[in-house]
């Protein structure tokens, strides 16, 4: 009889923590057999407390090996434990310091027919070569969209569940993807593991620190196909184009006016809240833009960085400078639909308009 109990308890133990019906089943069937009973209930309740136990402590992941969650746990610590005798960089796998130990010794096994670029796992190679192919076997079943990748499209079913399966310990916040929730945890910790060798200064993460050595070399990659103009990140082109299209997708649910950028609406919508988050240290003095507060300093330290290359005037400020080169240059942009008079200032022609209409200053 304590013999039964125990089975049955066994049986509802594996009921609750497996996870599939199929899983279930097979436990089931192992467990109805009596001359391997004992053997597999142990066993199989024995990988339940083995899955537990080999969970990531931040995102819940569950791993089967011991070193896929030592390797796993790397990715959220920096830890780097493998390092190159040559050169003493650091890599998170062995793996991976087996391909970088190539760069040394000169070898290159795989080579991209077309750009001849080397690649040192045959993997790799084979889905670089999908590029050029354009080959995409991995069909997502909700929008038929397709990728070169299996982790890619399993990345991409994401966004039709709405799964977010990584969440921050902290503040609770979840992500679709670990990389996201590791680059997240830094706005936490505040480590910045990046850092540009020509201004010391750091970043939480090499995306942000490719953008910033852009700022140095001056390398601007992506190109207006309009006006030719280039820009140094994909975003700031991405805005730049609206100006040709006129797209403004972006709307203020008070007054209905329309914006190209986000962070137009942000500064726009403080007009209705009356939000003045900037404030002078000086003069208490609050302001809705940060950019407007910046200004406002240069009244107390007397900061004139912009100076006129005719009669060296300085102003503090780069439309004063550009009001005042139209004395010397004469340029008078602001004429009057009435009398045809021109104007080299804007505030000029908005008082001389008050003479035909009669009002009075």
């Amino acid at each position: 009889m304590p013999e039964l109990q125990n089975n049955y308890a066994q049986r509802e133990m594996c009921k609750h923590l497996c996870t599939r019906s199929e899983e279930y089943q097979f436990t089931s069937d192992v467990h109805k057999r009596s001359s391997m009973r004992r053997y597999f209930s142990k066993k199989h309740l024995q990988s339940h407390c083995e899955e537990q136990a080999l969970a990531c402590d931040v995102c819940k992941k569950i791993f089967k090996r011991p070193s896929a969650l030592k390797l796993h746990v790397c990715s959220y610590t920096g830890e780097k434990p493998f390092t190159c005798d040559v050169c003493n960089k650091t890599f998170m796998t062995s793996g991976n310091l087996n391909a970088h130990l190539h760069t040394h010794v000169g070898q290159e096994p795989f080579t991209c027919g077309i750009y001849k670029k080397p690649y040192n796992p045959s993997g790799t190679l084979k889905l670089h070569l999908r590029t050029h192919t354009g080959e995409q076997l991995f069909t997502c079943h909700i929008c038929k969209k397709s990728f070169i990748q299996s982790d890619k499209l399993k990345l991409h079913l994401r966004t039709h569940t709405r799964q977010q399966p990584f969440k921050c310990y902290v503040c609770k916040k979840s992500f679709n993807q670990s990389s996201t929730l590791k680059l997240h945890l830094r706005t936490h910790t505040g480590e910045q593991t990046y850092k540009c060798d020509v201004c010391e200064k750091f970043f939480r993460h090499s995306g942000i620190l490719k953008k910033h050595l852009r700022t140095h070399n001056g390398e601007r990659p992506y190109k207006c196909d309009v006006c030719k103009k280039s820009f140094n990140q994909s975003g700031t082109l991405r805005v730049h184009l609206r100006t040709h299209t006129g797209a403004r997708p972006y709307k203020c649910e008070v007054c209905k006016k329309i914006f190209s950028r986000s962070d137009y609406l942000k500064i726009h919508l403080r007009i209705h809240t009356g939000e003045r988050p900037f404030k002078c240290d000086v003069c208490k003095k609050s302001f809705n833009q940060l950019n407007t507060l910046k200004l406002h300093l240069r009244t107390h330290t007397g900061e004139r960085p912009y100076k006129c290359d005719v009669c060296k005037k300085l102003f503090s400020r780069s439309d004063y400078l550009k009001n005042h080169l139209r004395i010397h240059t004469g340029e008078r942009p602001f004429k009057c639909d009435v009398c045809k008079k021109s104007f080299n200032r804007l505030k000029t022609l908005k008082l001389h308009l008050r003479t035909h209409i009669g009002e009075r200053m």
